[in-house]
């Protein structure tokens, strides 16, 4: 039987999943990436998912700009040096118009805020499902105090995951 069918719990091909973010920036927008460490996506026997975690390594962001990436890293701002990754564990994935809404918490800075995830894709090959999803976060949330012109209050994240199943990678 193809494991694509029997698999529960789905793993992150680090290498082919990312995270991208984009900001307002002086009345412009800031893109950029960072690598998606981990990922854990579980599913019931009827294929329904129940559980899904991530980690994204802000430590390796990368705006194409190389001073505002150590800028980034001030504690005044991500403080990376002493908070190098951003974690999300969904507490409650549900159907909602045809997609699923993955309603979770996020954790960055020390501090742990509330996150709701659109899965704008979801595709099924063979031997990976590959998911996108988007959100928005309140960068004040994570206390990330700047003005507004100088960067946005909002911040547009879509996280691309290739998943592969368990038996597969273990």
């Amino acid at each position: 039987m193809n494991p694509i069918m029997t698999a529960t719990d789905w793993v992150a091909d680090t290498e082919h999943s990312t995270a991208a973010f984009q900001v307002g920036h002086f009345g412009r927008h800031v893109r950029g990436e960072a690598p998606v460490m981990a990922g854990l996506l579980t599913l019931a026997p009827d294929g329904r998912p129940v559980s899904a975690t991530g980690v994204i390594d802000l430590a390796a962001i990368d705006t194409g700009h190389a001073r505002r990436d150590r800028d980034l890293r001030k504690p005044r701002l991500l403080d990376l040096d002493r908070h190098p990754r951003m974690t999300f564990t969904a507490e409650d994935i549900t159907a909602e118009d045809g997609r699923w809404r993955v309603a979770g918490v996020a954790s960055a800075r020390g501090r742990t805020v509330p996150l709701i995830f659109t899965v704008d894709a979801f595709d099924v090959t063979d031997t990976t499902v590959t998911v996108t999803a988007s959100t928005v976060l309140d960068r004040t949330q994570l206390g990330l105090r700047a003005p507004s012109l100088l960067i946005g209050r909002w911040i547009d994240i879509t996280v691309r995951v290739v998943l592969r199943p368990a038996l597969q990678v273990g």
